[in-house]
Order: C-alpha cells, then structure tokens, then sequence
C-alpha cells in the first residue's frame, strides 16, 4: 500500500518540478537572449555575428543616449517624489478619516491602475493641449508639452500605486497604538510622527520604488505628453524600433532591465530589514 501511494506521488511531484521549470525558461528565456544578442557584433539584431561591445560603448558615447537618461532620471525622481506625498496623504485620508464623497474618491483613485495605459495616454494629451492652449490665449504665453507635462503625467498615474500600497500597509498596522499616544497626551501630528509614520515607512518605500520603477519604464503615456526637448530612455528606445533595430536597442534593453532588477532588490533589501527589526522588537 505504501509503494503503491509513493509512486503516484513521485510523479506528482516531478510534474511539478518540470512545470515549474518550464514557466522559468518561459519567462527568462527571452531575457537571456536580450542579453547574449546584446553583445552580437551583426547589426542583425536576431543573428549572432561574435562577440563585442562596440553596442555599449555607442550607448555611453552618444549625447542623445545621455540626454535621455538624464530627462528619464529627473522626472522618475521630481514625480516619485510629488506621488510618493500625495499618495501617502490620499491613503491616510481613506483608511483613518470619513467624509462626504469618500467612496466616489475611492473609486476615481483606482481608476488609473483599472484603465488601458493608451485611454490615460489619450486623455493626458488633450488635457495638456487644451490647457496649454487656454493659458497662451489668457495670458500670452509660450507653454508647450515638454518636461513638466511628462512629470504631471507621471505623478497622475503614480498616485494610485502608492496609495495601494501605502493603504495596505495601514490596513495592518493596529489603530489602537495611535489611540493610545492620543490618550497619552500626544497631538494628532505627534502621533502620526512618531507612532503612524515608523510603521508605515516600509510601505511608503515600497510605494516610492514601485512608482520609481512605473515612471522609468513607463512609454505610452509619455510618448503622448512628450514634447519638443524632453525624450525618456523608454521614448528615445521606442523611436530606435522606427528607425531600424540593431543590437542597441538590445544593449539598452539590457540596461534598463539591469536599472529595474536594483530597485526590485532594493525593495526586497527595505523588507527584509523591516521584517528583521520587528523580529528584534
């Protein structure tokens, strides 16, 4: 009886093992061709003509490369930052407060995270052109897509992800220790500092890597509020396909995926030190 039961699970169990190792090479397989046809020396980009670097060199030497590193790092960082704020403040507002319209601000909250990227794409671009086009006529200026519409764009959507977050971390956390610091003599805002604030931290960082990662990678909602001046690594890459794909674009791929990866790590690091000092504590 026992032999008859252990083989069926042998099996069982070996299917799984090959399941599990044919959903790896599905998902990774790919990647690690990227990255060996990255250093292809044909300007095929799908055939291999031996090794070199000469790709990632064109990379590091070309200004318009730079430039867009430049542009993509400065509105990750300027939108991070607003998303981060405005997030956490919309998160806190929902779980500890209530007010009239709650539930219709609820909803309009998620619903950027629930629309296709190119309907948010759209709507950014006749947002920016109508406005833009209201306050030149008012005022007789010279606004015209470009940086900050990116950055605006980037804080839109960004808003939603830090405040899933941010929101479920407060979901956990127990509201009797802010009762207790009130009862204690503590202000509202010496309670959130020193009691709401600490226990949150990790979800706020979660939420600021994640909305760091979308904006880095972000390309159709960019693509549509870009303008003259301001081209993303995501954009300059999109317009690389236009013109003739080489092994470049792959060594760009390559690189933004590297660029990814660290903040995945950088998020798990924050976690596991989290999960750390409350097993100290």
């Amino acid at each position: 009886m026992t032999t008859t039961t252990a083989a069926p699970r042998g099996l069982g169990k070996a299917a799984l093992s090959l399941n599990a190792w044919l959903v790896y090479a599905f998902f990774y397989a790919p990647i690690a061709l990227l990255f060996v046809f990255s250093f292809s020396d044909d300007r095929n980009v799908g055939r291999w003509g031996g090794f070199t670097l000469s790709w990632y060199e064109e990379f590091i030497d070309s200004t318009q490369v730079q430039d867009a590193i430049w542009v993509s790092i400065r509105v990750a960082l300027l939108s991070t930052a607003i998303a981060v704020t405005l997030g956490t403040l919309a998160a806190l507002s929902l779980e500890r407060f209530t007010f009239r319209g709650k539930r219709v601000f609820d909803a309009l909250l998620y619903l950027p995270i629930i629309i296709p990227d190119v309907t948010m794409a759209v709507m950014m671009l006749l947002f920016f052109s109508e406005f833009f086009d209201l306050l030149n006529s008012i005022f007789g200026l010279d606004l015209r897509k470009g940086f900050s519409s990116i950055t605006i764009s980037h804080v839109a959507f960004n808003i939603s992800f830090v405040s899933v977050v941010v929101r479920a971390r407060l979901a956990g956390m127990d509201q009797r220790l802010e009762e207790a610091a009130v009862d204690l003599y503590a202000t509202r805002w010496r309670a959130f500092r020193y009691v709401t604030l600490p226990q949150i931290a990790p979800g706020i960082a979660g939420g600021a890597l994640l909305a760091l990662t979308l904006s880095l990678d972000d390309v159709v909602v960019t693509q549509f509020s870009a303008g003259p001046g301001a081209t993303t690594l995501t954009v300059y890459v999109f317009g690389l396909i236009r013109r003739g794909v080489t092994p470049l674009i792959n060594a760009v791929s390559v690189i933004m995926l590297a660029a990814s990866i660290v903040l995945v790590l950088l998020s798990l690091l924050v976690d596991r030190v989290r999960s750390t000092s409350n097993a100290s504590t």
